[in-house]
């Protein structure tokens, strides 16, 4: 398949989690679609998906994922993005503190004939986290001196 066909289904990828119509990610996914780097609990192919943004919805009912910088080849689509939502549901067993989050991402996305085949990635968990009061903000740390290059 072409780069733009898969940037397309990247793209129908990111309606369906914004819309909600989780099914549509049959559309893009192959069923064994494999996560390496999954959700707590996340379960295996398309389904494990599905039931991973379900319950991200549920905590997060006005999730939105924007791409902010993306990437691709034949066979890959790469992209950074933000994701922002407020927290009125349980989050891994944590209750709606009714916080507005917003935190940055990474993913990698391999394609096989125009449906997502692997995938890795990475969120800001940490500040999620932190913006919802479960972990305190660290204090500042000062910054080590600079050295000067020069060797004794």
């Amino acid at each position: 398949m072409s780069k733009e066909s898969n940037i397309e289904a990247q793209k129908k990828m990111g309606e369906a989690i914004n819309s909600g119509k989780l099914e549509r990610l049959h559309d893009v996914m192959a069923s064994d679609v494999k996560d390496h780097d999954p959700a707590p609990d996340q379960g295996k192919g398309v389904e494990g998906f599905i039931m991973f943004f379900t319950e991200l919805r549920a905590a997060f009912p006005d999730l939105s994922i924007a791409v902010e910088h993306l990437v691709a080849d034949e066979d890959n689509v790469g992209f950074a993005y933000t994701i922002t939502g407020t927290h009125d549901g349980n989050f891994l067993g944590i209750p709606p503190s009714g916080k507005k989050v917003k935190a940055r991402g990474m993913q990698i996305s391999k394609f096989k004939d125009g449906k997502m085949t692997e995938r890795w990635g990475s969120s800001d968990q940490l500040g999620i986290m932190q913006q919802i009061g479960v972990i305190k903000p660290a204090k500042s740390v000062a910054a080590p001196p600079v050295l000067s290059g020069k060797t004794a």
